[in-house]
Parts: C-alpha cells; structure tokens; sequence
C-alpha cells in the first residue's frame, strides 16, 4: 500500500485543516480501517519503515501506532502492528431501520434540588469543576465583545437549532478532538444535557417504548427517560462498559440506549472498541438508536482522548450530547446535541414546542471563547489540574483509607469510585460525612433493582473542585467517620 498516498488524499479530503502530522497520519489510518481500505488482519509497516517513506519523524508514526492500538483498532505482536478484527459492517443508509415514531411524547421532567444546602459543600461532589481556577476575566473579555456586536434584531427569540456561529464552532471543534462526523446543520444548542435528553426521548421514541440504562448509571438520563413515559430496563455494567446479553436483547428489545461510554457513570470503565461495534451492528439490527454522552470525555489522565462511538461509522444510529457544565462552569447551563442529519427537522420542531433559543449574548462569547482557542487552552490546564488533584485522593486514599476501599475508574474524568470493603452501608456513611459538610455520594443511589444485579457498596469522589492541598485532611476525616462506625458497630 502507498502510505504516502492515503495521507496525501486524506488530507485533500480534511480540506487543508492544519493539523500535526502525527494526528494526521493517526487519522488517515484511522479512517482507512473503518472503510475497509486497509484490511482487517493487515500488517503495517515497521514504523522505522513507514517514517522513512513519509518523511516524518519516528516518534510522529509511533504516535499514530499507539492511539490505534490504545483505541483498539491495532493488535501488537512480536513482528509489529497488526489491524484488529472490528467486525463493524459498513451500511450506507443505516437509519432507516429506525423510523420515527408515530408521535412525540410531551411530558417534562419535574426534578427539585435544594441547591442552597448544598451551596457550601464542595468536597466531594462529582461533576463540580474547578470554579477557582476558571479564567473570568477572559470570559468577561468575550461576553463585552458579544455585547459589543450584537443589535436589536439579536434580542428576539432565536431559532430554535442555536446560535449558527456556536453550532459551527462546536462542530468543528468535535471533528477535530472527539471524531464527530457532523456539520453545521446536525448541531442544536440546548439548555444542558438533561433538555437533550428530553428532546431525544420525545424524538426518538413513543411512551411505552423501552429504553436501557446503565446500571449503575446516571439519574439525571433515568429521569428523563422516565418522564417521556419510556419502560427504564438497567443493564449491567462491567470493566469494559455496558454489557448486554443476546438474552437482553430478546427479551427486551430497546428503543433508546443511553451510554457514557468514554468514563462510565458512575463506576468509571471505558466502553471497549470491540463492545462499541458490536452495539451499533445490534442497533442497526433493532431498529434502535443510542444517546452518547460525553459528559467528561475532556479530562482523560492515561493515554489520548478516546474517539466517540459516533464517529465510528457513518450513518451511526447515534444523538450524541454533550455539555459545557463540567468543562467551563455549570452556571452557564449550555449543552449541545449532534444528531443524523435525517432527525434534524423532527428535532428542531421539538425544540421549538418545548423551548424558545435566547441568551445571544452566552452562545456568541462561547463561540468566541472557542474560536480564540481560549477554550482549548484552559482545557488542557485543567486537565493537568485534574490530574495532580487525581494523584492528591489516591494518595490520601492509600494513607487513611487503605483496606477499607477499593479504587475504580481512575483512568479519566472527574471523580474516583471507591468500593467500600467493610460492613457498612455507603448511604449511612454518606449521612455521617454530610455532618462534617463532606458529600460523599452512595454508589448504591445509582442503582436500580434487576434479577441477579451485583450489589454496589461504595462513594463517588469528585476531586474536580477540590484544591490538592485540602484533600489529605478531607479523606482523614472520611476515613475517621467509617471508623467511629465500625468502632460503634463492634460495641
């Protein structure tokens, strides 16, 4: 194979986008194994080799070997790199083995939270970024030049897709660091995560349908899904991310399948390349679509960012969401939403019924804030930040805590789950810990009952928003509050 010409014509293809050399030879060959244009079973060349006949240096080729390999695309062994059996099946017009519904369903989520009780207590909350560390004056310096640009014919309501600059802002930015096959016109700005998951379940399917969560899993999707009157069936979870049967799969075929596949939510495992193609063939199979959330897919502490499930293929049954609450600040309440182009028009006549766009004046600093690449930059200070205050809690946890939990989903994100090793219940150690103004939520609260479920007994830490210097003292005073409990229990 002519390597040099695959990245001459992969680039054409990018339209002259001003990438690495390294990302653009880890793309091209990316893109050359879905497509089938390099076999599955093929060896590639030695990178020493391959280096030579593109003119590149050594470390660019190897950089692209190992994110194939640590993505799961390439399989090492003793004489080199070979491309790993996907098993994914290319279909050009996949979709439409998943029609539209035949209505929409038009029940909101009620969800309360007594947010001033919780307006002081920080550690350990998940989800909660870094608020001190967030660089306002240059948000100020967008929001004045969004202000500065803006006429009366801005101040009415907007369409209901979003802000055209944000929604290419967005895309573009998803091509480049997530692999999200996407344009301009499949981007719908939304309120956050939990309006995108309302207007998918109101999109995609009919109350009454089902709809697979993970098991643990998120709340916040649990309750969306429940209020579009969707049948809730929890799936199991494993080291390598949601972990359906053919059993589950007959017995209860999905309409919805919601995954946090890069940093699952909340036990931490990364869905595997095997397990992401097999889910979009059954889905293609069935009929049924998949919500990705990418809540954190930012932050990952070990190796690249992992490519999405969407941009696996083309024509993914997939609506990708995402949101800027854990990136930027939560206050800012901005998410996005990346749908098949042939939903477009059902979404944004969804969105227009439930909602009216507004808030010009955020969405064209954010797009401003990205374009400037002040986004790019403090994202990639937070995730040293991230890192060091990831290293901080599992120190503390060796030292205070060490045969009383078990650590998981270190790998990315913003928080660390801790299995709890002693007879304790994670609810009643939570409410000790509340006293001392430390939340440290149940793993057990994001469970739901299923035959032959495993029984989950620990916290969630969200280390995000706490300084490293305060972590030792906060993790000694978890460690003291299970303490007195045991010590209470052997009384």
């Amino acid at each position: 194979m002519d390597f040099g010409l695959l990245l001459s014509a992969y680039a054409r293809q990018q339209n002259d986008r001003k990438l690495p050399r390294q990302r653009m030879l880890y793309e091209a060959l990316r893109s050359a194994i879905l497509d089938g244009t390099i076999a599955q079973g093929t060896r590639l060349v030695a990178t020493r080799v391959l280096a030579e006949e593109l003119g590149i240096a050594r470390n660019s080729v190897l950089y692209a070997y190992e994110r194939l390999a640590a993505e799961g695309f390439l399989e090492a062994d003793r004489h080199g790199s070979v491309v790993a059996h996907l098993g994914l099946q290319q279909q050009s017009s996949m979709c439409a083995a998943a029609p539209l519904p035949a209505t929409l369903s038009k029940r909101v989520a009620g969800l309360s939270n007594d947010r001033d009780a919780l307006k002081e207590l920080v550690a350990f909350r998940p989800g909660l970024p870094a608020l001190d560390e967030f660089p306002l004056a240059q948000w100020r310096a967008a929001m004045e030049r969004a202000w500065r640009g803006i006429d009366a014919s801005d101040l009415g309501y907007g369409g209901s897709h979003g802000h055209p600059w944000l929604r290419r802002a967005i895309a573009d930015y998803l091509k480049v660091s997530r692999g999200v096959r996407c344009d301009l016109e499949q981007v719908f700005i939304t309120d956050g995560t939990q309006t995108s998951f309302d207007v998918a379940a109101r999109v995609l399917a009919d109350p009454g349908d089902i709809a697979w969560i993970e098991n643990p899993g998120y709340n916040g999707a649990r309750a969306a899904l429940q209020a579009a009157g969707l049948r809730v069936v929890p799936i199991p979870v494993d080291a390598h991310g949601i972990a359906p049967t053919p059993a589950h799969w007959q017995q209860s075929p999905p309409k919805l399948i919601y995954i946090t596949p890069s940093h699952q939510y909340p036990l931490g495992s990364v869905l595997s390349l095997e397990r992401r193609v097999a889910l979009i063939d059954a889905a293609r199979a069935h009929g049924t679509w998949i919500i990705e959330d990418d809540y954190d897919s930012e932050f990952r502490h070990e190796g690249p960012p992992l490519s999405a499930v969407q941009g696996l293929a083309a024509d993914t049954p997939v609506v990708y969401v995402g949101t800027f609450s854990k990136t930027l600040f939560p206050a800012l309440r901005l998410g996005f939403m990346v749908v098949p182009a042939q939903l477009a028009d059902a979404i944004s006549l969804t969105m227009g019924e439930i909602s009216r766009r507004g808030r010009v004046a955020d969405q064209v600093a954010l797009a401003d804030f990205i374009d400037r690449g002040m986004y790019s930059r403090h994202l990639r200070r937070m995730r040293r930040l991230y890192s060091a205050r990831r290293e901080a809690l599992l120190e503390a946890i060796e030292c205070h805590l060490r045969g009383i939990v078990t650590v998981s989903g270190g790998a990315g994100g913003m928080h660390l789950t801790a299995r709890l090793d002693v007879p304790l219940s994670d609810v009643e150690v939570g409410k000790a810990a509340l006293v001392r103004r430390i939340v440290v939520p149940p793993v057990s609260g994001y469970c739901l009952p299923a035959p032959g479920a495993e029984r989950y007994n620990g916290f969630v830490l969200g280390y995000a928003g706490v300084p490293a210097d305060e972590i030792d003292g906060l993790v000694a005073q978890v460690a003291n509050v299970i303490e007195t409990m045991l010590s209470a229990r052997e009384s």
